[in-house]
């Protein structure tokens, strides 16, 4: 029955929404017809959301691996800090200096071990005045290579 039913949902709802989008009543859906609106929706499960954060989370290692090949020498605490702002605001461009990449400076310290460096480029930014303690604790694990 649940094969059955998937497909017909699936069908009926128009397909995979990959963003959220307005239903027909107005209420936010994504997926195949989720409704996460506040008002009437089912939101989603605290076990949902863990799963959605490991995908993301192995995307994103993946992607800084690809990105950024010297990473695999770095111990995790201070992987996690690169892989952990990729997430945040993205893998980005390093010519328009968005995301990740955009921390020329600080990735530059990275790569050659200049730790101290790379966190006070990291407090130096304007990603600190956007994020604030959760800066200055990335800063402290890049520094120190020890999770805070």
């Amino acid at each position: 029955m649940i094969t059955n039913l998937r497909e017909q949902i699936q069908r009926d709802e128009g397909g995979y929404q990959r963003f959220c989008y307005q239903d027909s009543r107005g209420y936010w859906t994504i997926g195949f017809g989720r409704c996460v609106d506040r008002k009437i929706g089912k939101g989603i499960s605290l076990a949902e959301a863990e799963a959605m954060l490991d995908a993301d989370l192995l995307e994103f290692s993946t992607s800084v691996l690809a990105g950024l090949p010297w990473t695999y020498r770095l111990d995790e605490p201070r992987r996690a800090v690169l892989v952990g702002l990729a997430y945040n605001i993205g893998m980005g461009d390093a010519d328009r200096g968005t995301g990740l990449l955009g921390f020329k400076k600080m990735l530059a310290a990275v790569e050659s071990g200049d730790y101290p460096v790379a966190a006070q480029a990291l407090l130096d930014s304007k990603y600190r005045k956007q994020v604030g303690l959760r800066c200055d604790r990335l800063a402290r694990q890049l520094e120190t290579g020890e999770w805070t």
